[in-house]
């Protein structure tokens, strides 16, 4: 839903073509805990993340109790020093389809920042 409203394509970081190879103004990045921690293929792909190449960064999770991977992820890449949107996004993974309002007022926060 996210990357339909800005008339992209989600990418998968295992798909090719996730690598990041040319300046972005926004990167939406998001992922679920895993034994309370991020799965490691996100960890890396995060530690990867090339430095002056992205503009700034905007977090979401859907997962089943936590929030916490919003933190995690904003950590991670306040540690490559890209600037993360204060607005995040957290819906609970039995919740997705009935959060369009919330998930709504997460991108027109974005497309207005």
């Amino acid at each position: 839903m996210i990357a339909e409203r800005f008339g992209v394509k989600a990418v998968s970081i295992d798909e090719p073509g996730a690598e990041i190879s040319e300046d972005i103004d926004l990167l939406i990045i998001g992922g679920a805990l895993y034994a309370y921690g991020l799965d490691k293929n996100l960890a890396s792909y995060i530690k990867a993340l090339p430095e002056g190449r992205i503009s700034k960064a905007a977090v979401f999770s859907t997962a089943w109790l936590s929030s916490h991977a919003v933190d995690l992820i904003s950590k991670g890449l306040s540690e490559k020093n890209i600037p993360v949107e204060d607005a995040t996004l957290f819906v609970k993974s039995n919740a997705v389809d009935k959060s369009g309002e919330k998930i709504e007022a997460f991108i027109n926060g974005l497309k207005g920042a």
